[in-house]
């Protein structure tokens, strides 16, 4: 059912004759108008650039465009709340025309000269994606630096690193810790990038090819504190990719705290008892009062997996023909809600991390037992008796199974000899001695120095160097938002001097 047009209603003049339909203002418009607080600010700057620029390039006289300057600035600061929008006359954009119109009259409608409502719309986004990452990036930093931190704590603290859920080698649960801390570095990076995707000015787009009025780009996008211009009108108003870009930023690093929080929950089962969540993290049982339900960690790994679904729908929606609207209408909120939501599942994993409590003493038991270090008795073999490292590991293997048939939990030197004798036909001078020093953890983890590996010294150099990056990120962020401020009180004073020549 169709009702006859609204006053102020803004169609097509000749083509459409009425209002919109009950069931598009539920299904479309207000899903459109519901974007309205994320728009509503860089609505407002969008629409106060354009003014100024259409003055400084000739377009506008001065007492022209301050009314409508004036009128924006009364906008700027209001609360999208105490805004009328309305979806009954479609997308944020409309109702606020309609609300400058009734206010200023034709004089409203300079606000159109060289672009369409879409353009504001883009602007406006960027804007807030900008701003979103610019959050989520200070909370990668802030999580890179905790596990950082707790990496340090731990850089000596001997565990049995495991694959597969196995014991594998004597290791420190500081290195651990530091490969997470090194995949947030890397988050870091991939937000950087999508930052500065969105940081490509739109303005003077026009509807697609650009403007006839001789309008500046560069000095447009200066204005809204944009880093660069896009290249191509048309890719800058249509093309989507960039939103896939943040919401793949933010869905990578919840998906490194799913990995964390998976193992976390192993961890600190009472089967493992390598270590506690602090209380704050936990929920009690309703039936079970002995239980402590690590609640956080659910937490996390649900949010991961939300988040690759709304990744996945929204790179669904960009499956369309080119300049559609398909990909935009349910981008503004998928988006900016999968960052939000990105930004709060962060800061939870790193209050789990910095909460950690370590069981230092079950760790090196475990550390000592389950044979972790045939590997590195199988290379000190191959080294001492110039066997090659398959023969070696025979030999090794052959001695771990004969312990274990024998119901023991440590090699012995006459077990390595027989082992020894079966595969090679000699019996190996293996002496106490060489065995402790191959198999003891402590020589063991001290023995792995490579950069980026688990000896203590090389766990707190990595910590350092997250630290370094966190810090630098730290700085980048800063001077990303003094930029943005900086621009926006220029573009202001600017238009205020405009509003009041006029």
């Amino acid at each position: 059912m169709t009702a006859p047009p609204p006053e102020g209603y803004l169609g097509a003049a000749g083509r459409i004759t009425s209002g919109p339909a009950a069931e598009l203002v539920e299904a479309g418009y207000a899903l459109e108008t519901g974007d309205a607080p994320l728009l509503h600010r860089g609505l407002t700057l969008a629409d106060l650039a354009h003014l100024v620029e259409l003055t400084d390039c000739g377009v506008l006289r001065p007492d022209e465009a301050a009314p409508l300057c004036a009128a924006l600035l009364g906008l700027l600061d209001t609360p999208a709340a105490e805004f009328p929008y309305d979806p009954v006359y479609g997308d944020a954009y409309n109702s606020r025309e309609r609300e400058l119109e009734r206010g200023l009259g034709p004089a409203a409608g300079r606000l159109h000269l060289g672009r369409t409502r879409r353009e504001a719309g883009r602007i406006a986004f960027r804007l807030t994606l900008r701003d979103k990452l610019l959050g989520l990036h200070a909370d990668v930093a802030a999580f890179a630096a905790a596990a950082a931190d707790q990496a340090t704590g731990h850089a000596a603290t001997l565990w049995a690193d495991t694959t597969y859920l196995q014991p594998a080698q004597p290791s420190t649960f500081g290195h651990y810790l530091g490969g997470f801390a090194e995949q947030a570095i890397r988050h870091l990076d991939r937000i950087e990038t999508a930052y500065g995707r969105a940081d490509a000015s739109p303005a003077g787009a026009g509807g697609a090819g650009g403007t006839r009025l001789p309008m500046d780009r560069d000095r447009l996008a200066r204005r809204l504190g944009f880093g660069s211009v896009g290249p191509h009108t048309r890719d800058a108003m249509w093309s989507a990719d960039a939103l896939a870009d943040a919401v793949i930023a933010a869905a990578q690093a919840v998906t490194t705290l799913s990995q964390l929080a998976s193992d976390l929950e192993i961890f600190a089962s009472p089967a493992f008892g390598y270590l506690t969540l602090d209380a704050s993290m936990c929920r009690a049982s309703v039936l079970m009062p002995q239980k402590r339900n690590p609640y956080a960690l659910p937490v996390l790994r649900g949010g991961a997996g939300t988040l690759i679904g709304r990744l996945t729908g929204l790179l669904a929606t960009g499956l369309t023909p080119s300049a559609r609207t398909d990909n935009w209408l349910y981008a503004y909120g998928e988006v900016a809600g999968a960052i939000d939501l990105a930004g709060r599942l962060v800061r939870l994993g790193t209050a789990v991390v910095a909460g950690l409590t370590v069981h230092t003493d079950v760790l090196a038991e475990q550390a000592a037992r389950h044979f972790t270090a045939g590997a590195d008795l199988a290379e000190e073999l191959a080294q001492r008796f110039r066997l090659d490292y398959r023969t070696a590991y025979r030999v090794v293997g052959r001695a771990v199974a004969a312990t274990l048939a024998d119901a023991g939990t440590e090699l012995t030197v006459s077990a390595v000899r027989a082992a020894a004798q079966d595969i090679t036909g000699t019996a190996l001078p293996v002496t106490a001695d060489l065995l402790a020093a191959a198999t003891e953890p402590v020589s063991a983890v001290a023995a792995r120095d490579v950069p980026g590996g688990a000896s203590p010294r090389r766990v707190r150099e990595h910590a350092q160097r997250v630290r370094r990056r966190a810090a630098a990120a730290r700085r980048w962020n800063a001077a990303r938002r003094a930029h943005i401020a900086e621009a926006e009180a220029q573009l202001t004073a600017t238009a205020k001097e405009i509003a009041c020549a006029g």
